[in-house]
C-alpha cells in the first residue's frame, strides 16, 4: 500500500508542490525555490499554496530575473508568497550566489 494514501490532500498537495519546487531544472531557481519550500511550506495557508504554485508555473528564467531585480515583478505574481522567496535571496551567507 502506498504511502500516499494515508496523506491528507493537503498534505499530498505540500508533498507535490515540494518536488515541484526542487526539481525545476535552472539550478538557483531549484535552490531558492527548494529552500523556500523547506522552510515555508509547512504553514502556508491554501491562497498562498495557490501563490506558491503560481509561480511554480512561471518559467525560471522570468523567476530567477524577478529574484535578481533585473525585471518587474507583473502584479499578478508580486504577493507575499513571492515577497517571502525574494526573502530568502538577501539573506546572508545563502546557499546560492544569486
Amino acid at each position: 500500500m502506498r504511502d500516499d494514501v494515508s496523506k491528507s490532500p493537503a498534505e499530498r498537495r505540500r508533498a507535490r508542490l515540494r518536488f515541484r519546487a526542487q526539481r525545476r531544472g535552472f539550478k538557483e531557481v531549484d535552490l531558492i525555490f527548494g529552500a523556500f519550500a523547506e522552510e515555508f511550506l509547512p504553514a502556508l495557508s491554501e491562497g498562498e499554496l495557490d501563490q506558491f504554485e503560481a509561480l511554480l508555473e512561471v518559467p525560471d528564467q522570468l523567476v530567477y530575473g524577478w529574484l535578481r531585480d533585473h525585471e518587474p515583478v507583473p502584479a499578478v505574481y508580486d504577493t507575499p508568497v513571492f515577497g517571502k522567496l525574494k526573502s530568502l535571496c538577501s539573506r546572508k551567507n545563502p546557499k546560492w550566489n544569486v
